[in-house]
């Protein structure tokens, strides 16, 4: 498991729910390699409604025709790992947005499984009572 606290760097990419990379959804490729690269964590995160450089607006409201929804791509690790993984995502963000900030971890802290306990688990994971 990858320790992270302190200063560290959060990755956030900006793209459309509908964007594609090889027949598969785009965030989807970018947490696989995120993950293939070692990184500590990505999630993916679906807006309600949003614009970007186009200036086409995408909502999830029923009367609207547009289901491309925005979705953000977030990975939080050291500034090194993250600006290791850039030129990745310079191959597979062709339209979107890509930022940087700084940030400090304060906690984190990932699931532990006791060996003795591993019957006791549904396959999701979940204690069964």
């Amino acid at each position: 498991m990858t320790r992270l606290t302190g200063r560290a760097l959060r990755l956030t990419v900006y793209i459309g729910e509908d964007d594609i990379w090889h027949h598969r959804p785009l965030y989807t490729e970018i947490v696989h390699r995120a993950h293939a690269a070692g990184l500590a964590g990505a999630s993916v995160f679906r807006g309600i409604e949003g614009f970007g450089a186009s200036s086409r607006i995408h909502t999830s409201r029923l009367l609207s025709l547009s289901e491309d929804l925005p979705v953000a791509v977030v990975v939080v690790d050291t500034e090194e790992r993250v600006r290791a993984f850039l030129p990745q995502l310079d191959e597979l963000v062709t339209e979107g947005l890509v930022t940087l900030d700084d940030c400090e971890v304060i906690r984190y802290v990932g699931r532990t499984i006791d060996p003795d306990d591993t019957d006791k688990t549904d396959a999701k994971g979940k204690k069964s009572l």
